[in-house]
């Protein structure tokens, strides 16, 4: 008995201070992110102590301590920290200014920053990481779980919205499936087209057609694949008619071109 509520005393203590952790990104959020998940980044490149901290605290957290965390805890550390690593690599280079050769994205677009996925450094669990190892080595290969797409923030305008709040991992089933939802209540993300027999989605569903629907592209054709795992991933969220139709498969799946604008707030 005395080990039992040792053990939950434990716990507690661990569920409370990764709250109090998040206070300071859930400020950060919920001052300088609107409610479309557009960013104040001006606002936020002067006011960033907090954002700063909180990009700090993931450093200082121990991997032992990490790894004793349930899955839903460690996908939303995971989540949490691209999505604030990435707002801080937009307000160290902000305002950001074209980068040679690079004429085909928006002048400001993080695209412009070098390296901003593969070589910009961040750390976490006191070792460094870049924002394609967060997302492509541990999120995408240490959990099946297809909804971080619809949760990670890559600072553009055909990204999913950035929340104003962390995400929780008692919390984290709602606010994924509330993600996916809104994601595909907008039409310049996903829109089904049944006079054309067209489904136009975002390039996310393309290019992580297996994220969606594990073994995709090794068991059908390209085309086919694409179908199944756009259905498999959407029917949870969209009207059994939608859902009926995406199933049948009479059409073709489209994307739309990614707008890489910065998700920045309009003045």
């Amino acid at each position: 008995m005395k080990i039992l509520l040792s053990v939950m005393v434990l716990l507690l203590a661990v569920e409370a201070r990764g709250s109090q952790l998040l206070v300071p990104y859930t400020d950060a959020l919920s001052r300088f992110v609107d409610d479309e998940g557009l960013v104040d980044y001006g606002a936020l490149t002067s006011d960033r102590e907090n954002l700063d901290a909180f990009c700090q605290s993931l450093a200082d957290i121990p991997q032992r301590d990490f790894d004793a965390w349930s899955e839903r805890d460690r996908i939303a550390f995971w989540i949490n920290a691209y999505n604030a690593f990435t707002l801080k690599l937009i307000i160290d280079n902000y305002p950001i200014k074209p980068s040679t050769g690079k004429t085909k994205y928006p002048a400001n677009s993080i695209r412009q920053i070098p390296g901003a996925w593969e070589h910009k450094k961040f750390k976490a669990l006191g070792r460094e990481v870049t924002l394609d190892e967060i997302e492509h080595k541990i999120l995408r290969v240490e959990f099946q779980e297809p909804r971080i797409h619809m949760a990670l923030v890559c600072a553009a305008m055909s990204c999913p919205k950035l929340r104003r709040e962390p995400y929780q991992g008692e919390k984290l089933d709602t606010q994924l499936d509330d993600q996916a939802r809104v994601f595909l209540s907008d039409l310049t993300k996903f829109h089904i087209d049944r006079e054309a027999n067209e489904v136009w989605a975002s390039r996310i569903f393309e290019w992580f057609v297996d994220d969606f629907l594990p073994g995709a592209t090794k068991e059908n054709p390209g085309h086919v694949a694409q179908q199944k795992s756009l259905a498999a991933f959407t029917s949870k969220y969209v009207s059994p008619e939608d859902a009926k139709y995406l199933a049948e498969g009479k059409y073709v799946v489209k994307y739309f071109d990614y707008d890489w604008t910065l998700n920045e707030e309009k003045k």
